[in-house]
């Protein structure tokens, strides 16, 4: 089935004329709706909390400020004077980093009614391959919606969106635009559909139009290229491709100037790309199960880093390989944090942390000490690294945008409060997460959303699901 072929058949109308503003035509719904505005920016300044900076020279407060202005961390210290700057009151929380999600495939998420994790034939692969052919765009805008939803109520405040559903520009356009409605700050890594052949190459024409249409904005989205699996896989569900057609695909990718990212489930790729010089600082490799040592020593000389997606991974089984935080952290290798997908467990980066915990003491333990503090950096100021932004966000630096959380600590799974991390680490949830700031505006406060309509989020992903099953005559 070849790009043609798809705009012919069940998303036609998504071909090439239907873009920009009107993307969806009198065939949409939801999407084709005015969003409601963002809040706006303003000035304020969170008074009390406790401050986790991320920054190494700031160091942390046990009671500390912070100065927002037009988007921006304009001071942290232990007090300020901000004259006419309204105050949110952070006594009783934690004030950090809001966490960046380096690796969400988001378009997968209003497939959760369908998929089954106890029948194999129902799983998370088989739904979402064979579903992910009947997409419209208005269907990616209201799965990627619903998934962005769940990423503010969960604290994050960047995600890198591993789109490996596009199938059409107008599919792209839907992404963005979900992104842009919510107000987060992402990558979306535009990948090839669902069901492509693998003798077929990217079609860098489409994405030069999208990069061209939403690139330069306003600094909160950028876009890169997901690669389809290179080398022996365990998902021959999203499609293997030759090293010939890999050094095409990534070298249409490098041309636009865009970072490559790649899974790299079943037997490493990484010395054979490597060999073929296609490694470098602009690859992000996904699932670090099976690398060896010589292989860890070639991505730190490299400069190519891993996402790691404790919850999904740690649901593989042996023979899949391990999580390998620890060695990679030994090996000096870039890492970050990541969901993978909503579609067989919800979004929740502090069981992810305690997963890696976990998981690295009963494997390595005291060999290679793993802190608190280190794992809330992994989730929060290594995933800016890993996706090129650590000049803008990922800490409570002055001059950075404001993206951060309040984490409420007199909840009872919490309260009392010893060592901040200790308490994200071990004791939060979601539902503790009372404010969410991205880019200086505040998009969640009291646990609440305050512009995003949940219910028609709730009510379009509904009308999404059933859909998609009719079309696929998924029974």
């Amino acid at each position: 089935m070849n790009r043609r072929t798809l705009l012919k058949a069940g998303v036609a109308f998504a071909a090439a004329g239907l873009r920009a503003d009107p993307l969806f035509g009198q065939n949409a719904s939801s999407a084709s709706r005015s969003a409601k505005p963002l809040p706006a920016r303003g000035e304020f300044v969170i008074r009390g909390a406790a401050v986790l900076t991320m920054d190494p020279k700031l160091g942390d407060f046990e009671r500390g400020d912070v100065h927002l202005r037009n988007g921006a961390i304009v001071a942290v210290a232990q007090t300020l004077a901000a004259p006419g700057a309204a105050a949110i009151d952070g006594r009783g929380m934690i004030c950090m980093p809001g966490f960046i999600d380096t690796h969400w495939h988001l378009w997968t998420t209003a497939c959760r009614p369908i998929i089954r994790i106890d029948d194999p034939k129902r799983g998370y692969f088989p739904v979402t391959g064979a579903l992910g052919r009947h997409f419209t765009p208005e269907d990616s805008y209201r799965s990627v919606r619903l998934g962005l939803a769940q990423a503010l109520s969960a604290g994050a405040t960047t995600v890198h969106n591993w789109a490996h559903n596009v199938r059409t520009p107008a599919h792209a356009d839907a992404e963005l635009r979900a992104m842009r409605d919510t107000g987060v700050r992402g990558r979306f890594g535009y990948g090839q559909a669902q069901g492509m052949p693998d003798d077929e190459p990217m079609n860098y024409d489409d994405v030069a139009k999208v990069k061209k249409e939403w690139l330069p904005n306003d600094g909160m989205l950028a876009l890169g290229m997901c690669s389809r699996n290179f080398g022996p896989s365990q998902t021959v569900l999203r499609g293997t491709i030759s090293l010939d057609m890999a050094r095409r695909d990534w070298g249409g990718a490098r041309a636009l100037g865009l970072p490559i990212t790649l899974h790299t489930s079943g037997p490493s790729p990484i010395k054979a790309l490597d060999e073929a010089k296609l490694l470098g600082p602009d690859v992000q490799l996904v699932h670090p199960l099976l690398t060896s040592v010589e292989e860890r020593q070639i991505l730190r000389e490299r400069g190519v880093s891993y996402s790691i997606a404790p919850i999904g991974e740690s649901r593989r089984p042996a023979s899949a390989g391990v999580i390998q935080l620890g060695e990679l952290l030994e090996a000096g290798v870039k890492v970050s944090l990541s969901i993978d997908t909503t579609g067989t467990y919800g979004c929740d980066y502090f069981e992810a942390m305690r997963i890696l915990y976990n998981l690295h003491q009963h494997r390595i333990g005291a060999r290679a000490p793993l802190t608190s503090r280190r794992l809330v950096q992994l989730a929060t100021l290594d995933g800016a690294v890993d996706l090129g932004i650590a000049e803008r966000t990922g800490s409570l630096t002055p001059g950075k945008r404001a993206d951060l959380i309040l984490v409420r600590t007199g909840d009872v799974n919490i309260a009392p409060l010893g060592d901040p991390y200790e308490a994200l680490i071990s004791f939060a949830q979601p539902r503790n997460i009372d404010t969410v700031v991205v880019d200086g505006r505040v998009l969640r406060r009291g646990g609440e959303f305050t512009a995003l309509d949940y219910a028609e989020v709730l009510k379009d992903a509904n009308e999404t699901a059933a859909a998609l099953r009719a079309r696929a005559n998924w029974t």
